[in-house]
């Protein structure tokens, strides 16, 4: 286990708008009002063509091949995340949403692009304190978390 520490620093409370691409709007909002790492939490809905990653297509098969899922309508959804600078300074979410519609549920990484299906509410709560940023590994093609 790898840890850092932080404090608490402004807290923000963001509607999307339909249409909105969750990941690009909120790393957008991020630049914008200087924030560099942060914690988030959103709820609200999904529409149809929304991409998740829902997992690597084998476990431990090197390199990763993801796998990606297409929502085929709108979606309720609940996710957790948080936003670290890569090794270019650049805002990055890693998120991942539960989408569940009916009895049906689907679960994954935003990263390819979920949109927004009339309302997204987010709350952001930024990190202060930290150097924590994500920097590209080898091994795995990711830019893995270093605290």
């Amino acid at each position: 286990m790898k840890y850092s520490e932080a404090t608490q620093g402004r807290v923000f409370i963001i509607r999307l708008e339909d249409g909105d691409i969750f990941h690009e709007e909120i790393e957008r909002f991020a630049k914008e009002k200087g924030i560099e790492r942060a914690y988030l939490n959103v709820v609200g809905g999904a529409d149809k063509e929304s991409r998740l990653v829902v997992g690597p297509e084998e476990s431990r098969a090197l390199p990763v091949n993801p796998m990606v899922h297409e929502l085929y309508d709108a979606h309720e959804v609940v996710g957790t995340g948080t936003l670290f600078p890569d090794d270019t300074g650049a805002p990055v979410v890693h998120l991942h949403m539960a989408c569940g519609r009916e009895e049906n549920t689907v679960t994954g990484c935003v990263r390819n692009g979920v949109k927004v299906w009339h309302v997204m509410e987010v709350i952001l709560v930024e990190l202060l304190g930290s150097k924590a940023r994500r920097l590209p590994d080898k091994a795995t093609g990711f830019k893995l978390l270093v605290p």
